[in-house]
């Protein structure tokens, strides 16, 4: 098993994070930590209900690598989908990691490649 901080620590030095601008209120990077060790690493489009019950289904220990995540408007409030979601993933044990714009400029593994 991976510990989380590390891959998260790479992905953000390899994506450029910290150096890409996005839009106000969005958050790349970690989202949702989990127990800090991940035995598999999911990625999706986007951070929907039906996306994290599938990767919730594959096991405990789970990074969830997505383009859209959670977070786009800043704070709102824990009901609804939202709390769901969050729920879910507590339950599963999961991480979220979310790269948007970040991930759409990358030279070599950009979107826009």
């Amino acid at each position: 098993m991976a510990k989380l901080e590390a891959l998260i620590s790479e992905a953000d030095r390899y994506l450029k994070v910290a150096e890409v601008e996005d839009y106000p209120g969005a958050h790349n990077g970690l989202q949702v930590e989990n127990g800090g060790k991940v035995a598999r690493v999911l990625a999706a489009v986007d951070a929907g209900l039906p996306v994290i019950k599938k990767a919730a289904a594959a096991g405990s220990g789970s990074l969830l690598v997505v383009h859209h995540g959670l977070f786009w408007s800043g704070m709102h409030p824990v009901t609804g989908i939202f709390r769901e979601k969050l729920e879910i993933m507590r339950k599963a044990d999961m991480a979220l990691y979310s790269v948007h714009l970040p991930l759409d400029a990358h030279a070599v593994v950009g979107n826009n490649v």
